[in-house]
């Protein structure tokens, strides 16, 4: 029995954040605000994410090219207890995790441009 394309990307989620234990939770979004798939613990309100998400992505699409900055690649924000970061994927959805605040950015920029491809071609 084959898995459906939405299972498929909640299985790379769940991947992503077993091969980096600093990712606390992670979600593909649309740019439109909707939930695509998410591994989110309980406790956060998946609507929430996807809103702010999309929210985030758009500011950051239109200061990068208003700035002269290029596409926009990436989007972080740090918090004192912890980051949320966004990588766009593709033109129509970003790849949110959450991590911990002593977690290791550069290991974990690195695992999500490597699922992103993977999940590309599941969008």
């Amino acid at each position: 029995m084959t898995k459906s394309r939405t299972q498929q990307m909640v299985d790379r989620l769940r991947e992503l954040q077993a091969s980096s234990p600093d990712i606390e939770a992670s979600a593909i979004v649309s740019v439109d605000g909707l939930s695509i798939a998410s591994a989110l613990p309980q406790d956060v309100e998946e609507d929430r994410v996807s809103a702010m998400s999309a929210a985030m992505i758009s500011l950051g699409q239109r200061i990068a090219s208003e700035l002269g900055r290029g596409v926009l690649e990436q989007v972080y924000i740090k918090g004192s207890k912890g980051y949320v970061i966004l990588m766009s994927l593709g033109e129509e959805a970003v790849l949110t995790t959450l991590a911990g605040e002593n977690a290791k950015l550069g290991l974990i920029f690195l695992d999500m441009r490597r699922v992103i491809k993977e999940l590309k071609k599941l969008i």
